[in-house]
């Protein structure tokens, strides 16, 4: 996590006093507060350098994946079976006999529960669950930062690789609109991800939204042009950035510390054009073996695109699993269809994932999450779907000093509320948050300096942290 954070009388390097004075401008306070602040903040030690967050948007079952309940009523206990893993008397979906192979490896919660029924990753990438479509629905300026975009402002990490990514394209309906949730917020667009792009493949067209076809294709990054428009905000952002804190930073000057002045104002022009991140995205660069092990589907591809990432130096990943022809979670309708087609690809994806960090010794180091905005009601609809489902959920965990073989939380007999250790948003993210080692305590400024708690009140769910 985050280097060993400058005394102010020892002085600062030139990334950081450019770093704390941007968040002077972008927040209302003073570069004397921010520079106080940061002698006051110490952070735990974490097991984690980094985040691979896997996202299935819409809200996938929890009750037809990790918390089946055979025992219910026909209407709510589904068409599958579970299966035992190699947790004894912990079973999941029967059409995910990989991930049950890997289950003493991970730490599963069956009790994720919060108020926010609304379909963006807000609540999963920020922690916040008390917004409402109405205000939260659409990514805005006053938004709460991310995770990542969080774990980029205390540490901004070489210029050349992106710190925070989102695969394989950002959370809007097949790339038409942007969903609250991965973005910089309050803290300015600075902290924003790098989102890459993708055109997948189809062998047909979908005959709707509970239609789910096969999607083929890989991760890649922008052109240039496509970013015109929030590259030059940012230059102009960052350009206007230099000139303000040449002023406040004079004393700073004489140190000789800031020496590389301009590295901030090309940060995002430098990633796109840099050696490392092209090549992360490059998956010719990977053996023959290692691609049949992920496969051509742009999930499991993203997947090893993200592996790619961690390795060059990536801090915090997404892959946003939506894209057009049924790729998604929100199972209205066709529920069994749905998941018959995404359960073995996700199956594929985390067998491939896990083992590959394994194998390379990841694991212990990176954090794998996989989880949705929101659980699925219990009860089967007329459309032979499931619908929306804060109340409960579930979140799987993997390396990056989780507890291994670890069930935590309870839900009722039919799935629908938590009977026992509920975890909410702000719980989720203050647990990886303290597994990267950033203090679950720390505050963020929003647009008026007012300090933010970045869990919103929530704390680690221990149970989960060896």
């Amino acid at each position: 996590m985050p280097t060993a954070r400058p005394s102010v009388h020892t002085g600062l390097c030139r990334r950081r006093a450019l770093h704390l004075g941007s968040l002077a401008l972008f927040g209302g306070m003073s570069l004397n507060r921010l520079i106080a602040a940061e002698t006051r903040s110490a952070s735990p030690p974490g097991k984690a350098k980094s985040v691979i967050l896997v996202n299935l948007f819409g809200g996938p079952p929890h009750i037809d994946m990790f918390d089946m309940k055979p025992e219910a009523p026909e209407n709510v206990r589904g068409e599958f079976r579970p299966i035992e893993t190699t947790v004894p008397g912990t079973r999941i979906c029967e059409l995910l006999p990989l991930t049950a192979m890997l289950m003493d490896r991970a730490t599963l919660i069956r009790s994720y529960s919060h108020k926010y029924n609304s379909h963006n990753p807000y609540n999963v990438m920020t922690g916040f669950d008390l917004g409402v479509d109405s205000e939260n629905y659409y990514a805005k300026r006053t938004d709460h930062p991310s995770i990542g975009s969080v774990c980029q402002w205390l540490d901004p990490g070489p210029p050349d690789v992106p710190r925070h990514a989102v695969l394989p394209a950002f959370p809007g309906y097949t790339q038409a609109l942007r969903r609250a949730g991965p973005y910089g917020g309050y803290l300015g667009t600075a902290y924003d991800p790098l989102f890459s792009s993708c055109s997948p493949s189809y062998a047909r067209e979908s005959s709707g939204d509970y239609d789910p076809v096969f999607a083929s294709g890989v991760p890649v990054l922008p052109a240039l042009d496509e970013l015109a428009d929030m590259t030059g905000n940012r230059f102009h952002l960052r350009s206007s950035l230099l000139t303000k804190l040449d002023r406040q930073l004079e004393d700073f000057e004489r140190t000789g510390a800031l020496a590389k002045f301009d590295e901030s104002s090309r940060r995002a022009f430098s990633l796109l054009t840099s050696g490392r991140t092209r090549n992360a995205f490059d998956l010719t660069a990977e053996s023959e073996e290692t691609r049949r092990l992920y496969g051509d589907g742009l999930w499991t591809s993203s997947a090893l695109v993200a592996r790619r990432l961690i390795e060059a130096g990536s801090k915090f990943v997404t892959i946003n699993w939506e894209a057009k022809n049924g790729n998604h979670w929100d199972l209205h309708g066709n529920n069994f269809g749905m998941l018959r087609a995404h359960l073995p690809v996700l199956d594929r994806m985390l067998s491939a994932l896990i083992s590959d960090l394994e194998e390379r010794g990841l694991l212990e180091e990176t954090l794998v999450v996989v989880m949705g905005e929101m659980g699925r009601s219990p009860k089967i609809n007329a459309a032979a779907g499931r619908d929306h489902w804060p109340q409960c959920g579930f979140s799987l965990l993997f390396g990056g000093g989780v507890h291994r073989g670890v069930v935590v939380g309870r839900s009722d007999n039919q799935g629908a509320w938590p009977e026992d250790r509920p975890v909410s948003a702000g719980d989720m993210v203050a647990t990886i948050y303290h597994l990267l080692g950033v203090d679950t305590t720390l505050t963020v400024p929003d647009l008026s300096g007012r300090p933010v708690h970045i869990c919103h009140g929530g704390q680690p769910v221990y149970e989960a942290i060896a």
